[in-house]
């Protein structure tokens, strides 16, 4: 968290955390309950971003508007980073300050195209929603929606607004699943140049393929068929 940053600014739209975008503000209103406290509305915006809003990591961009709260709203689906995002721009529509965390993350939750594209199991900049209750940060992680958890033998990640909600390192068979390798540190918004510039160093054969090779792309409707080929495996 940069010193040059209060608690005030965490509740203000910045560029991809367009908290003040009609569709955001008519839907955190019409999940959240007045009488409630911000924790409980905090945990009823994280499932519904988590389980709402598909995991999809197809769903991917160059472009800032991709990362727009207000766009994957629209989707229906995205990966974590935009999800993150999503979640932060409810919370600061309602008034509990959020910002986005990053880490990079060994990662056993993938399809054969995936491990191809990326040639790694190493997801770099993995992105979780931080969120401020009871006057501390807590981390919030909507990435894996509860189908896909279910198809791929996982632990749903869990929020309660007291603990922080990170990946789990075995999945339910005892094999391991996620593991924090570094973190990003928290961040007011998106640190868009940062991110791709990462993304091109680790991932360059997914970037060769978006510049040369747009036929080789999957569109966003090949993750279920990729899913469901993964998890038919031996």
């Amino acid at each position: 968290m940069s010193i040059d940053h209060t608690l005030e600014d965490y509740l203000q739209p910045s560029q991809c955390i367009n908290s003040d975008h009609p569709k955001i503000v008519e839907l955190a209103q019409s999940l959240i309950d007045s009488g409630k406290s911000d924790q409980e509305n905090a945990v009823t915006l994280y499932y519904w971003v988590r389980d709402k809003i598909r995991y999809n990591p197809y769903e991917f961009s160059t472009t800032v508007e991709a990362f727009l709260a207000s766009t994957t709203l629209q989707t229906g689906e995205s990966w974590c980073v935009p999800k993150s995002i999503l979640l932060a721009a409810l919370c600061r529509s309602v008034g509990i300050p959020a910002r986005l965390g990053f880490a990079d993350v060994r990662n056993h939750l993938s399809t054969e195209r995936l491990r191809a594209t990326m040639n790694s199991d190493v997801f770099y900049f993995h992105g979780y929603t931080s969120i401020y209750l009871n006057k501390r940060w807590v981390k919030a992680t909507p990435a894996f929606n509860i189908e896909l958890c279910e198809k791929f033998g996982l632990h749903p990640l869990e929020f309660d607004g007291t603990q922080d909600s990170l990946y789990h390192e075995f999945d339910v068979a005892g094999n391991k699943h996620m593991e924090y390798i570094n973190d990003r540190g928290e961040h007011l918004d998106l640190p868009f140049d940062e991110l791709f510039a990462v993304l091109k160093e680790h991932y360059p054969g997914m970037f060769l393929d978006m510049t040369q090779n747009l036929d080789a792309l999957p569109d966003s409707a090949s993750w279920d068929a990729d899913v469901a080929r993964e998890v038919a495996l031996p």
